[in-house]
């Protein structure tokens, strides 16, 4: 069983952090975690006679007034779940204050919510949910806003896509000790993408359907052996099979079965997974209306 002690939340005032909040403290129930809700102030700073502008040279030191006014507004939009949270007030850019904190904690996950219609589908580069996911070593659960989402509280519908990488193996863990805290049904899910379109298996040394059906047979017999008998009757879980593009099969299959959670993983942490958090995640969190939990191994 996964622990999660820490959770970080951070909240920005606005009713998107209100969403994420009941997220975070339904998480917090689960596992009997610590909430630290992180709000962080990013005053504009005057140009004086140094000609210091905006993101440059430390942030200013927020005076007590300002940090209890805002430790205030925190509180407020936690409502009475407040009692229990711990209140962080920071200064300075937003990512970055988050990143410190889930680290120097340190955080189990941390919960935040996306802004915007249409979430990440328009996903301004350099946002504050952006840099998170990109740069976070813990996992991240980004909270579509409640205009937009179709998912309930608590979890009913669990998804897990498994490619079988060391990191959606932990995104299974995850996935699996989700379902067991909150008495949900899980869906694992392995998308097999085959050549292109315009691509043909014709004149190629294998048979296409045997070699298809090969596949399909070996999917599934990996998947199972993930998933011993214990803690399939312990969880309601099933298994599922797919073909085609593995991003669109994923939200396919989360629109029809009106999914409350995709648990993913992320692979490597190379320049170019950190740019773009895994092709597949990346185009499930921008377009997903459920919340995503996106884990590195």
């Amino acid at each position: 069983m996964r622990e999660i002690n820490r959770i970080l939340c951070p909240v920005d005032l606005s009713d998107v952090s209100r969403d994420a909040i009941a997220h975070a403290v339904l998480l917090a129930s689960w596992y009997k975690a610590k909430i630290t809700a992180l709000h962080v102030r990013n005053p504009l700073v005057v140009p004086e006679t140094d000609f210091r502008i905006l993101g440059f040279g430390p942030p200013p030191v927020l005076t007590d007034d300002e940090v209890n006014d805002a430790r205030a507004q925190v509180l407020a939009c936690f409502g009475a779940a407040g009692a229990d949270a711990d209140v962080l007030i920071d200064s300075g850019r937003p990512a970055q204050q988050i990143l410190e904190r889930a680290k120097s904690l340190p955080a189990d996950v941390v919960v935040i919510g996306t802004h915007g219609a249409s979430g990440f589908e328009h996903l301004i580069l350099g946002s504050v949910t952006e840099k998170v996911l990109r740069r976070a070593t813990c996992p991240v659960l980004t909270v579509p806003p409640l205009a937009r989402t179709t998912a309930t509280l608590p979890f009913r519908r669990i998804l897990c896509p498994l490619d079988f990488s060391e990191s959606s193996i932990a995104a299974l863990d995850f996935a699996l000790s989700l379902a067991q805290q909150g008495d949900a049904g899980l869906t694992v899910l392995h998308v097999i993408e085959w050549l292109a379109d315009e691509e043909s298996l014709a004149g190629r040394p294998f048979a296409a359907p045997e070699y298809k059906r090969a596949r399909e047979r070996d999917a599934l017999a990996r998947l199972q052996r993930l998933i011993p008998d214990s803690i399939s009757n312990a969880c309601r879980t099933t298994t599922r099979l797919a073909h085609g593009k593995a991003y669109r099969e994923i939200l396919g299959i989360a629109a029809e079965d009106r999914s409350d959670l995709i648990v993913m993983g992320v692979h490597g942490r190379n320049p170019f997974d950190l740019m773009l958090f895994g092709s597949t995640t990346n185009q499930v969190v921008r377009r997903a209306t459920c919340p995503v939990l996106t884990l590195r191994p």
